[in-house]
């Protein structure tokens, strides 16, 4: 009996523990479901609303933007604001170099983030950790100190109004290295030391082991430097002083400008232009940063 009485006992504390150690949120009262749907719901509204509004605002009519209250579906919607957006500007220039130059700017990005990153977690050099304390210095100074040195050197260099002068200066970021490098101390050590008994070297590791499992934080860090490479704006708009060498960004400022007495719906159709190529490549990204979210979850 006694035996039994401290086996139910010990099941009762394990059933308490487990009780206990579950997360808040699992607890299931109705305040904190509420609130919980309060919370997504707000932030829905703070992130949806500006694009709702824009996608309504590209296909309303000039009337009807300055309709007061405003509509929120178009009365007669059309599409021939994204026609005069088109023509207004060379948005087939501007979509070229922003290309060229988010795709060259993020290359650059990715793979110096990527190989200094491994450098500092498997590598054994000399003041590695003063190094690192020095890079993440970096990430203290605002970009705008640097614009007048990287100006003249690149005026220097030539550059000037060239794809190498908007791309090099923004070519590698602290940040990545330390996201990266931080990542990269989560990786079992125990498939590296397999690899280098088996006599893989440096470049064979980083590529066939590290970068498979490291594709979810890249991947991540990926999408945020062709989100700012994309956005990018007074930069290029220094470094450029010719319209066929502007970026998207660049574009949308000068439509407005040229618009005189501001048509909204031109605009609107213009930004979307910038926002829709975006919002493709993040939808295509989201499913490796939903799995590395899952991995890291589940890790250890």
């Amino acid at each position: 009996m006694a035996k039994a009485e401290s086996g139910i006992g010990a099941t009762v504390r394990q059933v308490n523990g487990i009780e206990a150690s579950r997360w808040v949120g699992q607890g299931g009262g109705w305040f904190g479901l509420s609130l919980g749907y309060a919370g997504m719901l707000v932030c829905l509204l703070l992130i949806g609303l500006p694009v709702y509004w824009m996608i309504i605002g590209a296909l309303k009519g000039t009337m009807e933007v300055y309709r007061v209250p405003p509509t929120w579906i178009p009365l007669e919607p059309t599409f021939s604001n994204f026609v005069d957006a088109w023509n207004s500007a060379p948005f087939g220039r501007y979509y070229i170099n922003t290309i060229i130059t988010t795709l060259m700017g993020s290359g650059f990005e990715i793979f110096f983030a990527v190989s200094s990153a491994y450098a500092f977690v498997f590598l054994r050099f000399p003041k590695r950790d003063w190094i690192f304390l020095i890079l993440l210095a970096a990430l203290m100074v605002p970009g705008q100190i640097t614009i007048l040195p990287n100006y003249l050197t690149v005026a220097r260099l030539g550059w000037i109004n060239t794809y190498l002068g908007i791309v090099v200066p923004g070519a590698s970021v602290a940040y990545g290295t330390f996201l990266l490098r931080q990542y990269y101390k989560t990786l079992p050590i125990e498939v590296l030391d397999a690899a280098k008994v088996d006599g893989a070297g440096h470049l064979f590791t980083l590529w066939s082991i590290v970068l498979p499992l490291a594709k979810p934080a890249i991947i991540s860090f990926a999408l945020l430097s062709i989100v700012s490479k994309w956005n990018d704006f007074l930069w290029p708009l220094i470094v450029t002083n010719t319209k066929m060498m502007r970026v998207l960004p660049i574009g949308i400022y000068w439509l407005r400008v040229e618009e005189g007495t501001i048509n909204w719906g031109v605009v609107m159709s213009g930004t979307l232009f910038v926002v829709l190529p975006v919002a493709l490549v993040f939808l295509y990204a989201q499913r490796y940063i939903v799995d590395g979210i899952a991995a890291g979850a589940v890790k250890g």
